[in-house]
């Protein structure tokens, strides 16, 4: 079953992501990601929340080359519905 997962990710990588030149994470696979689960990306500098943070889909899931617990996460952008 598809998931929300909460995420830190650092600026360099998310300005990537949020410019489209990255659309994939590569992450430790402790919580059994699924294609479909949402990552909800939160900027983290300094030991903190910056307040940037972006939503991603999980489109494919690959091991492939990866350290051992390792995955890759094809990803692309969520446009969340805020006008409810």
């Amino acid at each position: 079953m598809a998931q929300v997962q909460e995420l830190k990710i650092s600026p360099e990588f998310m300005e990537s992501q949020l410019n489209g030149l990255k659309n994939f994470e590569i992450r430790k696979n402790d919580r059994n990601f699924e294609v479909n689960d949402m990552l909800w990306l939160r900027e983290w500098s300094n030991g903190e929340y910056t307040g940037r943070n972006t939503s991603v889909s999980v489109t494919f899931i690959t091991d492939y080359k990866q350290m051992p617990g390792y995955v890759v996460l094809s990803t692309r952008p969520v446009q969340l519905d805020t006008k409810k």
